[in-house]
């Protein structure tokens, strides 16, 4: 718990592109090589997924992590920081690991997931935790005044190339560690979507790689836009009651 303390405290002085300039010692090869294997199960990774996750445990060690995906877990409309609640415990554990391993360039998190995968069990509880969180009915979508152009355009190819993996309603598969991206925050799908296609994510699914490599930046445009227009399945948030009109 001191360990945890002393992240949180850490994230909330220092300016993000400034405090966690860390990066792992050794880098595995990524989509990059020919020896690459996007989804190898070992060590700490496969470790953490056997195990039972305790979600009241969880609650305390996610209070690190709400600095920056919000105690709610829904991150931030500006793609910053992507929404966790409703998110595949499976696919965030993955994400870890290939941070930790150098497999995914993220500087920020690195010493976040370093730390939370020296204790495999620590890990499952946060996980479990997360997977107790009601999904926030707000995020960021597109905002373009050729919105409905672009869902409707971004429908057509999601459902042509992107279904099979993610799902009919983008609600992914936990067991193939495909994410649920129907609800994330615009910003954050166009973001990731570009990185891939640009070689720039290095633990992308080479499967997707040719998928998105021929996608014009319009296209992913319309694609994010569509994605973040769908309800992200599971259980949501009660709205919050209407303001009532203050009395004279």
């Amino acid at each position: 718990m001191k360990r945890i303390l002393s992240l949180a405290v850490a994230a909330v002085m220092l300016p993000a592109t400034l405090a966690f300039a860390q990066t792992p010692g050794g880098m595995k090869a990524g989509i990059e090589s020919k020896d690459y294997q996007w989804n190898k199960m070992e060590g700490k990774k496969a470790e953490a997924l056997k195990l039972k996750g305790n979600p009241k445990e969880g609650a305390e060690s996610y209070e690190v992590c709400g600095g920056c995906h919000l105690p709610n877990g829904a991150g931030r409309p500006d793609g910053t920081f992507p929404q966790l609640a409703g998110q595949h415990s499976t696919v965030l554990m993955k994400q870890m690991a290939d941070i930790v391993e150098g497999l995914r360039d993220n500087p920020t998190m690195y010493p976040f997931a370093k730390e939370a995968l020296k204790n495999p069990q620590e890990l499952a509880n946060t996980n479990a935790y997360i997977q107790t969180l009601c999904i926030p009915p707000d995020h960021g979508k597109y905002e373009g005044k050729d919105a409905n152009n672009q869902v409707a355009k971004g429908k057509e190819l999601y459902e042509k190339q992107c279904k099979e993996c993610h799902g009919v309603n983008g609600e992914g598969n936990a067991e193939k560690f495909f994410p649920v991206i129907a609800g994330q925050h615009y910003k954050y799908l166009l973001r990731q979507m570009t990185e891939i296609r640009d070689g720039k994510r290095r633990n992308a699914n080479p499967d997707m790689v040719k998928v998105i490599k021929p996608y014009t930046n319009d296209q992913l445009v319309a694609i994010s836009a569509y994605q973040a227009n769908l309800s992200m399945p599971g259980a949501m948030c009660k709205a919050a009651p209407a303001k009532g009109k203050k009395k004279k």
